[in-house]
């Protein structure tokens, strides 16, 4: 009966219009390289590819619901886009062998199919997407701080300048 219900649930997941989605956006932008290809485009390619994680997070969120996977697949896809980046065309050649999507995929399947090999590596990934998202927001309040201090010091500099020399 168990199993019955876990085929079930494959069965609604996979019919789903989003995992539909997913398996089109698998098919263009990896096995035919069109991510790769995207990431010609000087200065765009890399964040115009980026919309094509957006059905993997929400099937991983509103149709599964697994934080632990939604981060999995928000670290893949930041992860190809941050190897994109990479200058002089070395990033777009390793998007030729880096495939986001189709590692996203095997990811969502496996999770829906109870894969346990799969589920600790989300579970993994998951854990690096946490704590690289609280060493970022460190660090973006690290810079403000930095900003600060640098404005008020600037301020000062221009006032004492200025009251110097009698303005």
């Amino acid at each position: 009966m168990d199993e019955e219900k876990r085929l079930q649930r494959r069965k609604r997941l996979m019919d789903n219009k989003a995992y539909q989605t997913m398996n089109n956006l698998t098919r263009y932008m990896d096995r035919y390289y069109l991510d790769a290809l995207i990431g010609f485009i000087p200065g765009w390619g890399d964040a115009i590819a980026l919309f094509s994680v957006v059905p993997f997070v929400y099937f991983s969120s509103r149709v599964i619901k697994s934080i632990p996977l939604t981060l999995a697949v928000l670290n893949n896809a930041f992860r190809d886009v941050l190897m994109g980046m990479i200058p002089f065309f070395v990033g777009d050649v390793i998007d030729f062998f880096h495939r986001a999507n189709i590692q996203n995929m095997a990811m969502i399947q496996g999770f829906v199919d109870g894969d346990e090999t799969i589920i600790k590596q989300v579970n993994q990934r998951a854990w690096q997407s946490a704590i690289i998202l609280i060493v970022l927001m460190l660090l973006i309040a690290l810079m403000i701080w930095a900003l600060i201090s640098f404005g008020s010091y600037l301020y000062s500099l221009v006032a004492s300048i200025f009251s110097q020399s009698g303005f």
